[in-house]
């Protein structure tokens, strides 16, 4: 199940920095994000986009290091892309220097930095917040 949560979100901070991910552009507009938990209400992670009209920037996507490596992740990402659709987003980008199989393995594909919307590489996570060498990928997001 997810949540909408505010950029404020201490909880949502607190997993991002312990996984190492940027924060600094949290509370710019144009950000959704979401607690994810069972059905038992366990939270288990944390996601956001940044939308752009057809094009949306996966902002985050975190689970909790006691609910790794037990298929949650790619339930938290399926949710995230359908909230990220049901905003208008048709094409999903995101940025990662560590996590390419896991989202690859949901359905994106590597794709060169010049083939993306000027719209992503403005933000700052393409623009300062994500190291240079980190990959770039894509997917339709289709329902």
């Amino acid at each position: 199940m997810d949540t909408p949560i505010a950029e404020s979100d201490t909880g949502l901070t607190t997993a991002l920095q312990e996984a190492g991910l940027p924060t600094d552009d949290l509370t710019e507009p144009g950000r959704s994000f979401f607690a994810y938990a069972t059905v038992t209400d366990e939270r288990v992670g944390y996601g956001g986009f940044e939308h752009m009209g057809r094009d949306v920037l996966v902002r985050s996507l975190v689970v909790l290091p006691h609910a790794r490596q037990r298929g949650i992740g790619g339930a938290m990402l399926a949710l995230l892309l359908r909230r990220a659709f049901d905003q208008g987003g048709r094409d999903a980008w995101l940025l990662t220097t560590t996590a390419a199989p896991f989202f690859e393995r949901g359905g994106f594909k590597p794709v060169e930095r010049t083939s993306a919307p000027t719209s992503v590489l403005a933000t700052r996570q393409a623009a300062s917040l994500c190291p240079a060498s980190a990959a770039l990928l894509r997917r339709p997001i289709h329902l």
